[in-house]
């Protein structure tokens, strides 16, 4: 099993920065894939950005190209979402995921989720 524990939310102006972590824990060695998607209230989750665990490839939804950058730190077992120029439509529930493939089909581990709020 895997855990993982989401920080960095909170509120920012329009063009301001954030960085979001996700730290994972447990039977880390079986993830092959890790991810950020995040959801609005009656919304369906969204996929932000993924990366495969070996760095191989790596994911951008088209609204979030040239803005967000995902990368990870193995050594701390921390994916991480830098988003800069955001912009009120990234308000939602950020999460990250964890799983065999880099589609949300494929993500078994989720965490509790951390609010970004633009305004």
């Amino acid at each position: 099993h895997v855990q993982l524990v989401e920080s960095g939310g909170g509120l920012v102006q329009p063009g301001g920065s954030l960085r979001l972590s996700c730290a994972a824990s447990g039977r880390t060695s079986s993830i092959d894939a890790m991810a950020w998607f995040r959801q609005v209230p009656g919304k369906e989750r969204e996929g932000v950005a993924a990366m495969w665990a070996n760095g191989a490839n790596i994911y951008y939804a088209d609204s979030v190209k040239g803005r967000f950058t995902i990368s990870k730190d193995n050594a701390k077992n921390t994916l991480y979402l830098q988003m800069n120029s955001l912009k009120p439509e990234d308000t939602a529930m950020y999460y990250c995921a964890a799983g065999l493939i880099c589609d949300v089909r494929g993500m078994l581990y989720w965490g509790q989720g951390t609010q970004v709020t633009v305004s």
